[in-house]
C-alpha cells in the first residue's frame, strides 16, 4: 500500500491532492479487489466489474417535463449549430476555401 499518493476525482478536477494514509474504496472510482474477487470474475480485470457505479442523485423531475425541457434545449442547440455552420461557411467562402454549389 502507498502511504501517500495523489488522487483526483472528476469532480475535483486536476487539483493535486494528497490522499489519506489509509486507503478506502470509492464506488464508481476505485476499489481494492481481492484475489478471490478476481478469480470469481475469471481473472478479467475490467475496472467496471469491481469499481461499480457511484450512487446516483435522485431525479424527481417528471419524465414528460424532463423530455420537453431536453427537446427544447436540443432545438436551441441545433439552431445555434446552424448559425455557426453558416458563419463558418461565409468565412471560408471569403477566404476562397468554400464553394457555393454545395
Amino acid at each position: 500500500m502507498f502511504a501517500r499518493i495523489q488522487i483526483t476525482t472528476p469532480k475535483q478536477g486536476n487539483h493535486h491532492r494528497v490522499a489519506p494514509t489509509e486507503y478506502r474504496d470509492i464506488p464508481g472510482f476505485c476499489k481494492s479487489a481481492t484475489i478471490e474477487d478476481i478469480r470469481k470474475h475469471g481473472y478479467v480485470l475490467t475496472p467496471g466489474r469491481y469499481v461499480g457505479a457511484a450512487p446516483q442523485e435522485e431525479d424527481d423531475e417528471p419524465f414528460e417535463e424532463k423530455m420537453a425541457r431536453l427537446v427544447a434545449q436540443l432545438r436551441e442547440q441545433q439552431a445555434a449549430a446552424r448559425r455557426l455552420d453558416a458563419e463558418i461557411a461565409r468565412n471560408l467562402q471569403e477566404l476562397g476555401f468554400w464553394e457555393n454549389s454545395r
